[in-house]
């Protein structure tokens, strides 16, 4: 209505001024009236000579109507452990631009940061407990809303791990547009976990049959083997995953998909590519 108001001022002023110009010739009067011979004339001066006079201009500082926030990818990539999620994870990075975020990190970076939320997993983790769920959700709450997950969009791997934590996050308001789900059968998941090795300078993940690290003396040198990443811990960490996923699948069963996990990487990154974008 304001700016209704602002353009019906201008119109009357255009009015007024209009009544009292004196076009020079009758071809201007031929212009003004908008002649298909002649293109109507951009300038006009006031009686007597005076200072151009341009209409347009009166409608130049017009305000623009907000343009609509740019949709980003808001995504979710679960899967048991070693299904191959963080090897996607890089392709869905490379292909949408958007920030990858594991609850480890994003929980490190607050503690290292000193925050209130950090503070709170602190106290937990030099007692050798689980950090509590809502101060989880927190942490990942805090990270969803900065400025580069709000321009770019989000992926969060590997989380939520239960049903509670994705009623958590649905009470937080963090919705997420793809569910991706990675499935593999456990003999090959136990497989890929007793070969796996990690760089702890690099952060990059390898293994030793099926993505070998380089033959690089210092690097083979520093590879650590994490101590739950022996076959009998792999058995319980895929039960326990097998518990919870039914429950966390139920929070986004409209937008889940599911892919086999087995196979061509680069085949593996274009189908959820395909499923990204639609």
């Amino acid at each position: 209505q304001e700016s209704q108001r602002n353009m019906l001022g201008k119109l009357l002023c255009l009015a007024v001024v209009v009544c009292c110009l004196l076009p020079s010739d009758a071809e201007s009067i031929l212009n003004l009236r908008g002649s298909s011979s002649s293109p109507a004339p951009s300038m006009m001066r006031l009686r007597g000579g005076g200072i151009p006079l341009n209409p347009a201009a009166w409608f130049s500082g017009t305000k623009e109507e907000a343009k609509p926030a740019k949709k980003v990818p808001k995504i979710i990539i679960a899967g048991a452990p070693a299904s191959g999620k963080g090897t996607q994870c890089e392709f869905i990075v490379k292909n949408f631009g958007v920030v990858h975020i594991s609850t480890g990190d994003a929980l490190r970076d607050q503690v290292k940061a000193g925050t209130e939320l950090g503070k709170m997993a602190k106290e937990f983790m030099e007692k050798g407990a689980l950090v509590p769920d809502e101060v989880i959700i927190g942490i990942v709450k805090d990270r969803l809303a900065a400025k580069d997950c709000q321009e770019k969009g989000w992926l969060l791997d590997g989380f939520p791990r239960t049903g509670v934590q994705a009623g958590a996050m649905a009470e937080a308001g963090i919705v997420a547009e793809k569910f991706i789900l990675l499935n593999v059968p456990d003999d090959v998941l136990v497989e890929r976990c007793v070969g796996r090795r990690s760089d702890p300078i690099t952060g990059k993940i390898y293994h030793l049959k099926f993505n070998p690290p380089p033959e690089d003396e210092e690097v083979v040198a520093r590879l650590v083997h994490r101590a739950d990443d022996t076959e009998e811990a792999m058995v319980k960490r895929i039960e326990q995953y097998k518990k919870n996923v039914d429950a966390v699948k139920g929070y986004y069963k409209d937008i889940t998909k599911e892919f086999d996990g087995v196979g061509d990487k680069m085949k593996l990154a274009d189908s959820l590519a395909t499923f990204i974008a639609e």
